[in-house]
């Protein structure tokens, strides 16, 4: 590397560089521009490798602050769903979010009081100048009045990232998901990053449970997973209240589902949950039951 001082800036160049900016010297012929413009020429073309090279995008979330972003778009989803779109502070910005974490929201519920819960966003750092959150919005939930008053404009406070939860590419040869109603964002982002990495084989199989079709998230998003990447990715939607043709799962997820759909116990697979507790509660008991060891176990 080599320090080039020029108008009282540093600039550090990798050989690569170099041999540009040489050749690029080389071929300013002084004797036509003078050697007080090739001089500047040169400076600029210095400029500009550094700024190339050390353009990184700004990662947004602060672990021990809260930080405002702005609603730019509402999607209602379902009667009682929505996905907000919030925008990063500059297009080139980046949540600053790893796989497999989440992050803390800060809002009012209907009496005007603080109250802070905990939301995996469904976007990645891929995805620059904004992140989306998909919320179910509950009668009597508190957050969930935060968000349902929430218009265009309006700001969210939030902070990060956080959670028990890291995803290394590769770490396990097979994820088996279960998820219940909005339990399925922590499983969607990690989906997301294992099969947009072309160099990520890992492979996921996902039990969803919800109460009716019109309940069950990001269903376009997961069904073009299992089109696209159909050796890879499939997932196994179970209903309690099922339409006439249906042929997915009816009731409640099951040990026999379990057996049948997820990658059975080994060493190098892991089942992720995430869902009501006593969902959470009664998965745990199957696995259990099924050999799967706490270290295959992971409850979000």
């Amino acid at each position: 590397m080599l320090e080039l001082p020029l108008l009282k800036m540093s600039f550090r160049f990798t050989k690569f560089d170099l041999r540009h900016l040489r050749y690029f010297a080389e071929n300013l012929h002084p004797e036509l521009l003078g050697g007080a413009v090739a001089l500047v020429a040169v400076g600029l073309t210095a400029a500009y490798f550094y700024h190339r090279l050390t353009k990184v995008p700004k990662k947004c979330l602060d672990p021990n602050n809260f930080k405002e972003f702005e609603l730019i778009k509402k999607t209602q989803l379902s009667h009682n769903a929505a996905r907000f779109k919030f925008a990063l502070p500059t297009p080139t910005s980046v949540l600053g979010l790893p796989v497999g974490k989440n992050i803390l929201a800060r809002g009012r519920d209907s009496s005007g009081a603080e109250v802070m819960k905990s939301y995996t966003p469904i976007t990645l750092d891929s995805d620059v100048g904004y992140f989306e959150l998909v919320v179910k919005m509950y009668p009597n939930g508190k957050m969930s009045h935060h968000f349902r008053q929430m218009k265009v404009g309006d700001k969210l406070a939030v902070k990060g990232p956080k959670g028990r939860f890291s995803y290394k590419p590769g770490q396990v040869r097979a994820f088996g998901m279960i998820a219940g109603g909005t339990g399925i964002t922590p499983m969607f982002q990690i989906t997301r990053a294992i099969l947009e990495n072309p160099k990520d084989k890992t492979k996921i199989s996902l039990l969803y449970a919800n109460v009716t079709v019109d309940d069950i998230l990001l269903k376009e998003e997961l069904d073009n997973f299992a089109s696209k990447y159909p050796s890879q990715f499939n997932v196994y939607y179970v209903l309690n209240k099922p339409p006439n043709e249906w042929n997915g799962g009816v009731g409640y997820i099951t040990k026999d589902m379990i057996q049948t759909h997820c990658p059975a116990p080994a060493r190098d697979i892991q089942i992720l949950m995430c869902g009501p507790q006593p969902m959470n509660n009664t998965m745990t008991s199957y696995l259990n039951e099924l050999g799967y060891t706490s270290k295959m176990q992971f409850v979000f």
